[in-house]
């Protein structure tokens, strides 16, 4: 058998080796016909049966759930039963049956098609993503209207290969995912997913290796094939050579100690071997995402994404979510904090993700009207956003942050609708915190480049890497045909991100990274020579990047960053990287900060 590589999307770190399990989506073999007229309310009743079959099967994986499973797990699950309960999913696949006389699998494949056909023109990545959770509820569904099942070989001895099972898919969901979790499952390879794909998530929360966006992997895999994943790379080795098995099988040891080493460091605080303190804070996207944050030692929330209250909802007012139910949220998740501060960004959405479906899209999404534009166009949806936030900062520490900014008057228009909230709560005499912090998300380079304005108009920082680079080249990463033009050390975006830590930190404004970057330990070494104190990344990353930390010493790493900032050529920013990433304290200066602690 030929051996060969496939490269994807990393999104899940560690190495994986057995054999490729193929599951095919149901809706490829999705038979189409018209229904006799007397035979129409029996199809209906058919599509009905299945809808309820999936809705009992969600059920009894939920309440499976061993105790000690991730908090994600049941929080993907429960976004799943609500898709499935949705008119959009549950009502109008009927009335395609009724009135156009399509099969139930016809007529459930026509709706997901034009569903997901609006999430493509989405242009933020987290929520376009959101598509593929449609796409994996309707397949489920087809599933049981098809009559097929999805089950895993058991696990077999020998030589190690078959030792563990790799799922390659097109796609898969978090609840198949989780049907797996009692066989050898070791890892998944899909065609489709992105880094902020419900299954990257899952795959992050539960340490599986993982390589999604492989485009053709399903085609090209054959079944029984043997496939080693590495995680870290987002490659696949389909029937590597005995050479290549046995290097990479003494990779995944290596891997395994040296993850069991990282457990022992939850409870060490990330000092730097010159004595610096570094705050390390989780980003979230769920209230149920504060569990697997405090069980990595993150000192706080630094980005929690309120955007999950509003996905689903149709563009009207009374629709959105009321500030009853986003106070249960909010509150929830600062309850569960334990006295840890939590950052709550407020909505990010827009023009460029329709809420309605009548909504018209814009022609460039990403330049439109999105984030803090569209809140401020939408005054009283903010209103009740900023009130549902403020009467939780009542129950524990909260910062609220404002993604998109570029001008004063945004600035001075969202502080006043602040002020105007925190009078209308005053007014009904309810508690929230009078003092609380408001900062920016630094992510369009005009902001970063009249950092004075929010400096002075604001009490915190927090730099999104991954639209700030997008923005400053110029490219979007999800484009396959310019994802390779995606480069955080590019001259410019060095220049940004030192210019406002730099800037922040003399004006004595707290600066923190929330972006990819904050997580992948390729970088920690550069931002904390550029001075940078507080990182907000996935909870997963968390121990690697504060084993990271726990090796540097500032006094080493600002000289040499100073070289990385001052050179243009990429060849010679890679050389100085590299010599970064290998800088070592001498002994003398590890004993003394050792004393020192």
């Amino acid at each position: 058998m030929a051996s060969f590589t496939l490269h994807g999307i990393p999104v899940s770190k560690g190495i994986a080796i057995g054999r490729a399990h193929l599951l095919a989506p149901a809706a490829l073999d999705v038979k189409h016909y018209l229904i006799p007229d007397d035979q129409v309310e029996a199809e209906v009743l058919r599509l009905k049966n299945a809808i309820a079959t999936v809705h009992q099967e969600l059920q009894t994986i939920r309440s499976e759930l061993p105790k000690d499973a991730p908090a994600e797990l049941g929080a993907f699950i429960d976004v799943h039963a609500l898709i499935l309960s949705d008119p959009m999913l549950a009502e109008v696949p009927l009335n395609i049956i009724r009135h156009r006389y399509y099969n139930a699998e016809w007529a459930l494949v026509t709706q997901i098609d034009g569903l997901s056909a609006q999430f493509d023109e989405i242009e933020d990545t987290y929520l376009r993503e959101r598509k593929a959770d449609i796409q994996q509820v309707g397949d489920r569904v087809l599933k049981v209207l098809t009559g097929s099942a999805i089950n895993l070989p058991p696990a077999e001895g020998g030589d190690g290969a078959t030792a563990s099972i790799i799922v390659v898919a097109h796609d898969i969901s978090p609840a198949d995912m989780l049907q797996f979790r009692d066989g050898a499952f070791g890892g998944f390879v899909t065609d489709l997913g992105g880094q902020n794909s419900h299954t990257a998530i899952v795959a992050r929360s539960l340490d599986i290796p993982a390589a999604v966006g492989m485009n053709n992997a399903s085609a090209l895999v054959k079944q029984e094939d043997v496939l080693i994943i590495d995680g870290d790379a987002g490659v696949v080795i389909v029937n590597p050579s005995p050479l290549v098995l046995a290097q990479y099988r003494a990779r995944q040891e290596r891997m395994l100690r040296d993850r069991k080493k990282l457990g022992r460091l939850k409870k060490t605080p990330a000092i730097t071997q010159d004595g610096t303190e570094i705050t390390l804070l989780a980003n979230i996207e769920l209230p149920t995402d504060s569990a697997p944050a405090l069980e990595a030692g993150a000192n706080g929330v630094g980005l929690f994404r309120s955007e999950f209250l509003f996905m689903g909802r149709a563009g009207h007012l009374e629709k959105f979510p009321s500030e009853d139910e986003q106070f249960e949220s909010y509150c929830q998740t600062v309850l569960s904090m334990k006295g840890r501060p939590v950052t709550i960004r407020t909505l990010d959405v827009g023009a460029d993700k329709p809420l309605d479906e009548d909504e018209q899209t814009a022609l460039n999404p990403a330049l439109g009207l999105r984030a803090i534009r569209y809140c401020l166009s939408e005054p009283q949806m903010f209103l009740t956003q900023l009130r549902a936030i403020l009467r939780a900062s009542a129950f524990g520490p909260i910062k609220l942050l404002i993604p998109m900014m570029a001008h004063a008057f945004e600035v001075d228009q969202t502080l006043a609708l602040i002020e105007q909230a925190k009078e209308q709560l005053r007014q009904r005499k309810q508690k929230f915190d009078e003092d609380i912090e408001i900062g920016a998300m630094i992510e369009i380079p005009a902001a970063a480049l009249a950092l004075p304005i929010f400096i002075k108009r604001l009490d915190f920082l927090s730099i999104g890497t991954n639209d700030l680079i997008q923005y400053t080249l110029a490219i979007d990463r999800v484009d396959h045909e310019v994802a390779h033009l995606y480069d955080p050390l590019h001259p410019a975006v060095l220049f940004l991100l030192s210019s406002v830590i730099s800037m922040g930190r003399k004006a004595g404004i707290p600066v923190a990274v929330c972006g990819e970057m904050a997580g992948d330990v390729k970088w920690t070494r550069l931002l904390l020579g550029m001075g940078l104190l507080e990182f907000s990344m996935h909870p997963s990353q968390l121990l690697s990047v504060k084993q990271e930390i726990l090796n540097s010493d500032l006094t080493l790493l600002e000289p040499q960053v100073k070289k990385v900032l001052k050179a243009t050529e990429p060849s010679v920013i890679e050389a100085a990287m590299e010599q970064l990433r290998t800088l070592n304290a001498e002994p003398e200066i590890k004993a003394a900060a050792a004393r020192r602690r």
